[in-house]
C-alpha cells in the first residue's frame, strides 16, 4: 500500500518500517507485510498522514477572474465546472472547497473527500487563506495593520484579520497581503473597503499550507501525498 501511494519503493517502505517510520491507526508498525484495509485504515508516515484510497481525487484549480465558482451556470457563463467537465462525465463527483467571487482569481480545491471539503470550509477548523490584495490608497501599515487585527464591525456581524502585511505602495496604489480563516461572502473586500482602502484586483494564493505557486489561470493539478497529508493534519482527520 506504501510503494501504491507513492510513499516509496517496496524496499524502501521496508526500511522505513524498520526505521519505525509507519503508524497504522496510531500504532507504530512493528512487523513486515501487515495486512491492512485501506478503505478504513489510518497510515502515517514520520506523523503525516497517507490517503491510500484509489478513487480518491484532489485537484488545486487557478480559477481565473470573471468565472463562476460554480460546478454549473443556469445562465451559461464560464464556471469550474467548464473546466473539470470531462473528469464529471467519466463519473467523478467533484466538490469545490469554498467559493471565489468572480472578480476574484487564484487558489481553489477540488475533491471527492466529502468529509475533507467539509471540514476544510468548517470555521471551527480554522484553516487559514491567503490573499493578495491590490487597493486604492497608499495604505499606512501601523494604522491600517491594526484596525484589521483589532476587528471592525460589518453589516453582519465584526470581523478581523490574522496577519496583514503591505508590499508596496505607490501612484496612489498599494499591494497587500491578507491572511484570515473567515469564510463569509466577500470577507476581504468588505473588511478593506471597511478602512477605506477598497480592492481593485484579488488573488487568493494559499488554503492552509496549499500553495498556487506559479499555476496559470484555468489549469488543474493534481495535489501531492505531503499536500494531501497536511490537509488532512489541518483539519484533525
Amino acid at each position: 500500500m506504501l510503494a501504491k501511494a507513492g510513499v516509496a519503493s517496496r524496499r524502501a517502505a521496508e526500511e522505513m518500517i524498520d526505521a519505525g517510520r509507519i503508524e497504522v491507526d496510531g500504532v507504530i508498525v512493528q512487523e513486515q507485510g501487515l495486512r491492512i484495509d485501506p478503505q478504513t485504515a489510518v497510515i502515517r508516515v514520520d506523523g503525516v498522514r497517507v490517503v491510500v484510497r484509489d478513487e480518491q481525487v484532489y485537484l488545486a484549480l487557478n480559477k481565473p477572474k470573471g468565472w463562476q465558482s460554480t460546478m454549473s451556470d443556469e445562465m451559461g457563463r464560464p464556471c469550474v465546472g467548464d473546466i473539470v467537465a470531462e473528469r464529471v462525465s467519466a463519473g467523478q463527483r467533484l466538490f469545490h472547497v469554498g467559493r471565489l467571487d468572480a472578480d476574484t482569481e487564484g487558489l481553489l480545491l477540488l475533491t471527492n473527500d466529502g468529509e475533507l471539503a467539509h471540514r476544510l470550509m468548517h470555521p471551527s477548523f480554522e484553516v487559514p487563506k491567503t490573499y493578495l490584495a491590490t487597493v486604492n490608497g497608499e495604505v499606512n501599515h501601523r494604522v491600517v495593520g491594526k484596525q484589521l487585527k483589532d476587528g471592525i464591525e460589518l453589516e453582519d456581524g465584526p470581523a478581523k484579520v490574522d496577519k496583514f502585511v503591505v508590499l508596496e505602495v505607490g501612484n496612489g496604489k498599494s499591494l497587500v497581503k491578507v491572511v484570515l480563516h473567515e469564510g463569509r461572502k466577500h470577507i476581504v473586500r468588505r473588511l478593506l473597503a471597511g478602512v477605506g482602502h477598497p480592492v481593485t484586483a484579488l488573488v487568493r494564493t494559499h488554503i492552509g499550507s496549499i500553495a498556487l505557486g506559479d499555476q496559470r489561470p484555468g489549469t488543474l493539478r493534481v495535489l501531492g501525498r505531503d499536500e494531501i497529508g497536511k490537509l488532512y493534519e489541518a483539519v484533525s482527520l
